[in-house]
């Protein structure tokens, strides 16, 4: 493996999505292309310490890049690795010599009882069709899902002609016989349309659908037919339907995705040619100064494009200045009519929120190779004026809903990134409930007790979110504990809330250290701020669950949903009420003194 490859940041900055692999050697060529289900999970393995395999030990030992395309499930992936490897024949892959056709699903709407079919080949029939699929096991799963989920008919014309009697397929409910009568045309077409609108997507139309068949079928008694349509609800979100990457128009489109941490720019290309994404390309152009997106972007389509043959569309997120003038010229050079659309829903909107995806995911990788974690602690220890670099960092934060499961974060990041066994949680006390600033001076005194006792390790520096108040209240609990000669940094957003316009407010300084927002330090504190926050605003979210699922209020008699709301709202969630006296609960709107006396008397009955 290439020494210049830096390997850790770069699986760690690997996300959990599906999508699509490219191992490239030294001289940029494509080795090996793979897909995964899970990214981050399969190509760890490729680099673990003991490989089995010699083949695989010895392409391992020629990667120096690794490039990934995200896609939105794993049938997407699987599509763009066999059209990847069509296209570069990587050394370390299989490469197939047969060029046969994708499989369909094909849809005889010019049927007076339509049918669906398996389908490879051209698509000269009248009616549908629906893919392509990766595999002919993946149409005929689907074909018989849909079987199930619709009981349309999948016999040939001849079959269907000559039949006096219903098929199997009718006994173990896979069709609704229209062969013999059994059901209308108008019943059966109504089951059709409904298969129709969700091999194109439109799922929640057939939920809604089934739902309201569903509850006709409850009102009229006929609980047989209304759990059939429950269970037809439930397996909808299991079938494979339509592949996003796939249109049956067979456009040439590229959609342009973007995103940005202040500092870098990643501009990602969505590659869609005869109707399928043939895979993506990002690009890193540097601007001077803050630039935001509808600036880049015009920059962007005109210097790529006008150099070039443009494909029929151009799907873009931002207004392009000048757009019609620029469409006349790209219809001039590229010999075709080249449309720039901005505004689009349906599958462009899919595919440019994917192209999003993957540029944000080009841009976590294109910062983690810009500056690893070393660099970016040795920096931050200059930018700090630390004597040493530092080598244990802690950053703390609060998350809460209007008082309500309060939780406070501890993560910690090390010379290798984030050590996520020494993470903690603390769920806070009543009294500190709603008040950011008490919450946060409890779970430093918390945590820092025990590093006063030597059961956790000390920092070199502390972070916590927020500004002058947040860094009093840090200041305050160090120098209760004697510990006020730790290093204490508040991490403030910028006015506009943007990365990059961090302000660093440190102990005796009148002014905040603001950094540059290209500089590997504030790049390292970012990542810091933003774990911390997930990591408290999920454990937040977990206990309020908890909460709301087993609160006591719901157990006492007399006090209804909206007698209850009215608590939560008057005391900011469950703790507060418990922390509440007979008088404080009697003030609220509809509680009486009496129901006031039980609940206290229920919520403190076992000394709580």
């Amino acid at each position: 493996m290439s020494d210049t490859f830096d390997l850790q940041s770069f699986l760690k900055t690997l996300t959990h999505r599906p999508g699509v692999y490219r191992m490239l050697d030294e001289k940029r060529k494509v080795i090996y292309v793979g897909k995964a289900r899970d990214l981050k999970k399969r190509v760890s393995t490729y680099f673990q310490k003991s490989v089995n395999e010699a083949k695989t030990a010895a392409m391992i030992a020629q990667v120096a890049a690794v490039e990934v395309t995200l896609t939105n499930t794993e049938a997407e992936a699987l599509l763009l690795e066999h059209t990847l490897i069509k296209q570069d024949r990587p050394r370390y892959n299989v490469v197939l010599r047969d060029d046969k056709s994708y499989p369909f699903i094909y849809a005889s709407t010019d049927r007076k009882f339509p049918r669906l079919s398996f389908h490879r080949g051209a698509r000269k029939g009248k009616g549908k069709y629906f893919g392509p699929y990766p595999s002919a096991g993946a149409v005929r799963q689907t074909l018989a899902e849909l079987q199930k989920l619709f009981m349309i008919r999948n016999c040939s014309d001849a079959f269907f002609r000559n039949r006096s009697r219903p098929c199997l397929q009718y006994q173990i409910r896979r069709c609704t016989a229209p062969c013999v009568g059994l059901i209308s045309e108008g019943e059966y077409k109504r089951d059709f349309e409904s298969a129709m609108q969700f091999l194109e997507g439109k799922n929640q139309a057939v939920v809604e659908t089934f739902k309201a068949r569903m509850e006709d079928a409850a009102k009229n008694l006929e609980f047989e037919q209304a759990a059939r349509f429950r269970d037809q609800i439930k397996r909808l979100n299991k079938v494979e339907a339509r592949q996003l990457v796939t249109r049956r128009d067979g456009a040439n489109i590229d959609v342009l995705g973007f995103a940005s941490n202040g500092a870098l720019h990643c501009v990602t290309i969505l590659f869609i040619r005869a109707g399928a994404v043939i895979g993506s390309r990002d690009y890193f152009p540097k601007l001077p100064g803050e630039t935001d997106r509808s600036r880049l972007m015009n920059g962007f389509v005109g210097q790529y494009y006008l150099g070039r043959e443009a494909p029929h569309e151009i799907v873009v997120g931002v207004e392009i200045e000048d757009a019609s003038l620029m469409e006349q010229e790209l219809t001039e050079r590229s010999g075709h009519k080249v449309a720039i659309r901005t505004r689009v829903r349906g599958d462009r909107l899919r595919w440019l929120q994917l192209a999003d995806t993957n540029a944000e995911q080009g841009l976590k990788l294109k910062a983690a190779s810009n500056a690893t974690i070393r660099k970016q602690f040795d920096t931050l220890g200059r930018e700090l004026g630390l004597d040493d670099t530092p080598s244990r960092l802690e950053c703390f934060d609060v998350s809460h809903t209007s008082g309500e499961a309060t939780v406070a974060s501890c993560v910690v990041f090390n010379e290798a990134g984030p050590l996520k066994s020494d993470y903690r949680r603390f769920n806070l006390k009543p009294e500190s409930a709603g008040d950011d600033y008490a919450a946060m001076a409890e779970a430093l005194r918390r945590r820092y007790q025990r590093v006063q006792k030597g059961e956790v390790p000390m920092p070199d520096v502390l972070f916590v979110d927020g500004g002058k108040g947040q860094l009093k209240e840090a200041l305050s609990v160090l120098e209760e504990l004697e510990l006020d000669w730790l290093d204490v940094v508040a991490v403030a957003k910028g006015r506009a809330r943007k990365p990059g316009a961090e302000r660093l407010f440190r102990r005796g300084d009148a002014t905040p250290l603001v950094l540059e927002p290209d500089s590997p330090a504030l790049l390292l504190i970012q990542q810091l701020r933003d774990e911390a926050h997930r990591f408290a605003i999920t454990g937040h979210r977990q206990r309020r669950a908890k909460a709301r699922r087993t609160s006591r209020l719901e157990e006492i008699p007399g006090l209804g949903p909206k007698k209850r709301k009215e608590l939560l709202k008057q005391f900011g969630g469950l703790q507060g009420v418990q922390a509440a006296g007979i008088d404080d609960l009697a003030k609220v709107r509809g509680i009486s003194r009496a129901l006031a006396e039980s609940i206290y008397n229920d919520l403190h009955a076992d000394g709580a």
